[in-house]
């Protein structure tokens, strides 16, 4: 039984690489923001909380996650098979607050993944991106284009961007990433548990090269 987190920049292909892996090897994939909403959509105690700190335009505390997570975490799924933590930890106290709770839980983290991708690709991903409104295909106008501009070619579905692919808000999300949760790469490498994984590829080449990392 194995323990991972995925670190890495908007765009890399953390949630991508993390499904991949959860559908081979079994490991629970286990998402901050799916935690999130799913105590919101239950109406949870926690959700309740969740619910104030969001509706009051705030972010939600750090404590208030890490106790999201350990509840997650202790789940007769996980310590079955194993987790792969994706968008958790996004800072150093948020890093230092996981590491204590597993000691508490009694969990060893295998290792903490790094996908590496540059800057511009990043932006082509995020910007070019577009989803089918009917059938949820992903096209990218950059990479993988769909044959008829704005249309689906499974569907005949329209085609459409998100909100916050914007180049603006890209930019921005790339900045809040770079001084918030790259620190982090120096906090796994101290511990000596950090690996480095050329996510420009494609999805089945940086797959490969994560398996081959991970020896599995």
């Amino acid at each position: 039984m194995a323990n991972y987190v995925f670190l890495g920049p908007p765009g890399v292909g953390k949630g991508t690489m993390a499904a991949m892996l959860s559908e081979s090897y079994g490991n629970v994939h286990i998402s901050t923001g799916d935690i999130l909403r799913a105590e919101l959509g239950a109406g949870t105690e926690l959700g309740k909380r969740i619910s104030s700190c969001v509706q009051g335009g705030g972010l939600v505390p750090d404590a208030l996650v890490g106790e999201l997570v350990r509840q997650r975490l202790g789940k007769t799924d996980v310590l079955a098979a194993g987790f792969l933590l994706d968008g958790f930890p996004r800072t150093v106290p948020q890093a230092e607050m996981l590491t204590a709770l597993l000691v508490d839980l009694g969990i060893e983290l295998s290792r903490v993944v790094l996908f590496e991708v540059d800057e511009e690709m990043l932006i082509k991903r995020l910007v070019g991106r577009q989803l089918c409104s009917d059938c949820s295909a992903i096209y990218n106008t950059f990479f993988s284009p769909a044959a008829r501009p704005g249309q689906c070619d499974i569907c005949d579905g329209t085609l459409v961007t998100r909100k916050d692919d914007t180049l603006e808000t890209v930019r921005n999300r790339l900045a809040i990433y770079w001084e918030q949760t790259a620190p982090l790469v120096g906090y796994y490498e101290q511990q000596s548990i950090l690996t480095r994984i050329d996510g420009s590829q494609t999805k089945a080449v940086n797959f490969s090269a994560l398996q081959q990392a991970l020896s599995i």
